[in-house]
């Protein structure tokens, strides 16, 4: 059997990007998580980028919720409604749940969410370097 790897985008969270803290912590997470192992991934969507939006499973493990659950991602709310009920629940309550250990990127003082450190970073083209 050939294994072939595919970019996808994880459905229902947000993990930080490479410059924020924790983005490296994040990836490495993920890595260790899928890197050549046979995985599931439900992919109903596709964003606007072309990418199709998948929720991955391994050994009936949900990656995404694993990332949220170890502190490494959030659970990104905006697309709830996108997610099954009982998805989004377990998502909300794994990011209640590191929040409150202060694992991961909980243990920041005040973690800025991916989409607002985006954001900063387009109207403040100074912030780029």
């Amino acid at each position: 059997m050939e294994l072939t790897q595919h970019q996808v985008r994880l459905a229902g969270i947000d993990a930080p990007e490479k410059g924020q803290a924790f983005g490296h912590v994040s990836q490495v997470h993920l890595s260790v998580l899928c890197y050549g192992k046979l995985v599931i991934a439900d992919c109903p969507k596709v964003d606007h980028y072309g990418r199709q939006v998948c929720t991955v499973f391994i050994d009936g493990v949900d990656v995404n919720l694993a990332q949220v659950a170890a502190g490494l991602a959030w659970h990104y709310k905006r697309f709830v409604h996108e997610q099954p009920v009982h998805e989004g629940e377990a998502y909300a309550k794994a990011e209640d749940a590191a929040r409150t250990t202060k694992v991961g990127l909980w243990q920041d003082s005040a973690p800025v969410p991916p989409w607002e450190w985006r954001s900063l970073r387009r109207r403040l083209p100074a912030l780029k370097k």
